[in-house]
């Protein structure tokens, strides 16, 4: 597993404690740690969360697909999962990776988190070579491109500091999004700054802003013979 070194913090290490696997760098801790989404996953709270909303499409599947592309700590598929998707979850970052897992294996034995992430599917690897590469499309991907870090430290909580040393914002969004589109699905909802530009640039079919953050939606044009989302 690699881990990336500090000239700040000193050289991080991964950490397993009674409260489950932790990055430490110094004074900073950095833990996957999905209870704290609890009150959220209500069927009311649900109802209102932009993400949710954002992914939503027609059909009479029983279940629907999500690939998160850019999963990170899952907190986003958390949503997704406990609104009824199941979910696919990409991360390429392996210290990212052991803290997800650590979390969505801690979350399995509660009882209200347990039949959520029974939803989910985390998978170490690129999700780029990953969407090129899929046969069946998915109902919705989910891209999440990391927000580039903001210049004054002090507005940056620690854990998010600790975050953007472990991985940077995504470098390539023109890669990143023609993936998305080659594996043909009926949606792509991307995650964006408030006032933040279009992912590669290519202008949404909808968005939906919060106070934060702007969710964007792409309807890609569908495959023949199918039906549009």
């Amino acid at each position: 597993m690699a881990l990336i070194s500090c000239p700040e913090c000193g050289k991080p290490a991964l950490v397993r404690g009674p409260e489950g696997l932790c990055l430490r760098a110094g004074d900073r801790e950095l833990r996957a740690d999905l209870t704290t989404m609890i009150p959220r996953l209500s069927q009311r709270n649900l109802a209102g969360e932009l993400l949710v909303k954002a992914a939503k499409v027609k059909g009479d599947r029983s279940t629907m697909t999500v690939v998160d592309a850019t999963a990170g700590f899952g907190e986003d598929s958390l949503l997704l999962a406990a609104a009824g998707f199941h979910v696919v979850m990409y991360e390429c970052n392996e210290t990212i990776a052991a803290l997800l897992e650590d979390a969505l294996e801690r979350a399995a034995d509660h009882p209200v988190l347990g039949p959520v992430v029974a939803r989910m599917e985390l998978i170490r690897g690129d999700s780029i070579a990953a969407m090129r590469a899929m046969t069946t499309p998915p109902d919705v991907i989910y891209l999440d491109p990391m927000f580039p870090q903001r210049t004054k430290s002090a507005a940056v909580g620690k854990k998010f500091q600790l975050l953007h040393l472990l991985e940077a914002p995504c470098p390539n969004e023109e890669e990143l999004l023609a993936a998305a589109m080659a594996a043909h699905p009926r949606r792509i909802v991307i995650k964006r700054p408030l006032k933040g530009a279009w992912l590669a640039g290519v202008k949404p079919d909808f968005s939906m802003s919060g106070k934060a953050v702007r969710y964007d939606g792409i309807v890609p044009v569908p495959l023949s013979g199918e039906t549009d989302a």
